[in-house]
């Protein structure tokens, strides 16, 4: 099933069709223990004639939304790279290979922006680039119920100059985008799961990249685990697993690029660069 917040209210999708599902708000329905029950009634009602796709909003209101880094061989090259002159290749080796992953804050509900809607490159930034990376729906209790497609915008050369620009780098006013929609699931997804990106320039593409979940080095579990170490979040969170496609070092976005991004079994998330 899929659950989309939409600004006529929320709805899942069951064979191609959309009910309501009833609640006071998304977050009051994320946050429940039952959500999956309700979900499942709602289908048993009446759909709707007609579903608008242009009333999807991001999937978040309360939430906040984690990152992960580093957990893809592909991250790891890149962020060497990177920071090379900054003498952080050591540094981002070893995170890739220890034990407590990175984990970092990315945004708040407001600085999330959803499907078809303007993600933003910094103004002082010369090397920015989207991350395509599968989202984890984390209820209160540290249980993950569903996934969602991420963007994860990201300066490199800011991260690059050092690792502790990180914060600026990563942490802006539309530098996170979420949707279409959270696949409500239990279970992991398949190691076969694809995830695709695709940038497109003047009606042309300009890089295409893929890989699959059978590269994240770690478990989505394990993430969860360490997250909500210490931490609560009463609203349930959201949470970004990492990147395994990086556009090459030459690459950087520019205004007016269309970002696709599709997980199988989610759908698609498209944003344009304002």
């Amino acid at each position: 099933m899929k659950l989309y917040h939409t600004a006529n209210g929320i709805f899942v999708e069951e064979g191609s069709r959309f009910y309501p599902v009833p609640a006071s708000g998304w977050d009051e329905l994320i946050s429940s223990i039952d959500l999956q029950a309700r979900v499942h009634t709602a289908t048993s009602g009446s759909s709707v004639g007609a579903f608008e796709p242009k009333s999807i909003l991001a999937p978040i209101v309360g939430q906040e939304v984690w990152a992960a880094g580093v957990t893809y061989f592909r991250s790891r090259n890149a962020r060497i790279q990177e920071s090379k002159d900054a003498g952080g290749g050591d540094f981002y080796d070893r995170v890739y290979a220890a034990e407590r992953p990175e984990l970092f804050f990315k945004a708040t509900g407001r600085r999330v922006v959803g499907h078809r809607s303007a993600v933003r490159i910094r103004s002082d930034a010369k090397w920015s680039v989207p991350e395509p990376e599968l989202t984890l729906l984390i209820n209160p209790a540290g249980q993950i119920i569903g996934y969602t497609i991420g963007n994860d915008m990201s300066s490199r050369d800011i991260e690059g100059e050092n690792p502790l620009y990180l914060p600026q780098a990563k942490v802006y006013d539309g530098s996170c985008a979420l949707g279409p929609c959270v696949l409500l699931s239990a279970e992991p997804l398949p190691k076969s799961t694809t995830i695709e990106l695709q940038i497109a320039r003047h009606g042309e593409t300009v890089f295409s990249g893929s890989t699959t979940l059978a590269e994240l080095k770690r478990e989505p579990k394990q993430l969860a685990e360490y997250l909500f170490r210490d931490n609560s979040f009463p609203d349930g969170v959201f949470l970004m697993t990492g990147t395994g496609v990086v556009p090459g070092d030459e690459f950087s976005l520019a205004s007016g690029d269309v970002i696709r991004i599709a997980i199988a079994g989610i759908g698609v998330l498209e944003n344009f660069v304002k």
